[in-house]
């Protein structure tokens, strides 16, 4: 008999065998809730902290009903699709859920941009049991009639609000359309503006809510700071910073691609050992620089917005903001990279005056005063109160193609799908994917 609290949540005994092995024990508030009404078959939709286990929330009842109902997979067919809207966050959730399927049939296949390909549409042509997926490379290989989601029962969409965004509103409208009709939608996140939980619940058929921690809220063990400064400045202090505690692991991110890797070169010149992650890497820079931070061979990754969903390593004891990002909720996402499992971890903001509005959005956001370990308080410009008013429009609403643009300069390649593109745009595409 394995002692267990998941033995209460209605999961079967070999998954619970399963779950024993990873070294559950005792299901988080978020499972806890979650797994029965998954396994009555009911849409929902759950909001809880970073690092509580969002992906055993939704993948155990998931893979619970796939081996109950043992349905032969059909070729190129899916019978699960998780959409998650980056390569990292597509990895861990793949490899997350195939921790739990050693002693079964079923089978996990994960596609992302940045590979080949060709690899990709051989591995679907058997077709598999969970697909995982980011929409942009998912919607190349619909194209070219690599995937039917038609066979899919259940649609799952991770960081929901940002699935639900501008940026990837397009892509989920024609995914959804592909995916049978009658099917369980599950949609997971941290954070869940107003305007994007209205629209999510177009995909949700009476859904059940679940939140076990109101939206935007912070994991407690996060001990949080800022410092007030010129921007030249962060630069300098970030190295001090770095090289007064050379063995901690430290996440660094900033809002644009060009401008982490300008800091990662910074900071590897001076001493560092540092590695960076954005949208210009390919998936094999961005995976090694992931696994050295892991082993230890780098103990600073500088990013963008790409790594601040789906990068779960253990052992990241800080993270500094070295830019504040423009909107509230990602915020929360970033700082969600330390303080994981349980454990305990620091967020620091360096805050230059032209970024206090958007300071002063994070601290409502999350309901708190950010305590002030260094400098004063600047006042709020005219500029500044613009940005503060423009930031809380964009944590309520769906932003302007202009902002997302401006957003998007840190984010992930496999955004391009987003936005219908020209035929001629859609082929250089695919050549240059393969």
């Amino acid at each position: 008999m394995i002692l267990t609290e998941f033995m209460s949540l209605g999961l079967s005994g070999d998954l619970l065998k399963a779950v024993a092995e990873n070294g559950y024990d005792k299901p988080t508030p978020i499972q806890e809730k979650a797994i029965p009404l998954i396994l009555e078959g009911r849409d929902l939709m759950g909001l809880a902290q970073t690092g509580t286990g969002k992906t055993a929330a939704f993948g155990l009842p998931l893979i619970d009903q796939l081996m109950a109902d043992a349905q032969a997979v059909q070729p190129k067919g899916t019978r699960a699709l998780i959409l998650a809207p980056t390569r990292e966050l597509v990895n861990q959730i793949a490899k997350s859920l195939i921790s739990f399927l050693k002693q079964t049939p079923l089978r996990v296949t994960s596609v992302v941009g940045g590979v080949s390909i060709n690899a990709q549409i051989k591995r679907l042509s058997r077709g598999t049991d969970i697909l995982v997926a980011t929409p942009g490379r998912l919607l190349d290989l619909v194209d070219r009639k690599a995937v039917d989601l038609g066979t899919a029962s259940y649609l799952v969409l991770d960081e929901a609000d940002q699935m639900l965004d501008l940026g990837f509103i397009h892509a989920l409208r024609r995914i959804s359309g592909l995916v049978r009709q009658e099917r369980q939608t599950l949609l997971f996140s941290a954070t869940m503006p107003k305007q994007i939980s209205e629209l999510a619940q177009s995909y949700l058929r009476n859904p059940e809510r679940v939140e076990v921690s109101p939206a935007g809220r912070t994991a407690d063990k996060v001990t949080q700071s800022v410092h007030f400064m010129d921007r030249k400045a962060k630069g300098d202090f970030l190295l001090e910073q770095l090289q007064a505690s050379p063995q901690d692991m430290s996440l660094v991110f900033c809002r644009t691609k060009h401008g982490a890797e300008r800091l990662m070169r910074k900071l590897s010149h001076s001493g560092v050992a540092a590695g960076s992650i954005h949208g210009n890497k390919s998936q094999n820079q961005r995976d090694r620089a992931i696994r050295d931070l892991r082993d230890g061979s780098i103990n600073v990754l500088v990013a963008t917005d790409v790594a601040a969903r789906g990068i779960d390593i253990p052992g990241v004891s800080h993270v500094y903001n070295f830019e504040l990002p423009e909107v509230a909720e990602a915020y929360v996402h970033r700082i969600g990279r330390t303080a994981r499992a349980g454990a305990a971890g620091e967020a620091v903001a360096l805050c230059a005056p032209e970024e206090i509005g958007l300071f002063r959005q994070i601290e409502k956001l999350i309901g708190i005063d950010i305590p002030v370990a260094s400098g004063e308080v600047p006042p709020m410009s005219a500029a500044a109160s613009r940005g503060s008013r423009g930031g809380q429009n964009r944590s309520s609403k769906q932003p302007s193609k202009k902002s997302f643009r401006k957003r998007s300069q840190g984010g992930d390649n496999d955004n391009r799908a987003s936005a219908k593109p020209s035929r001629r745009r859609r082929n250089n595409n695919r050549k240059s994917a393969a």
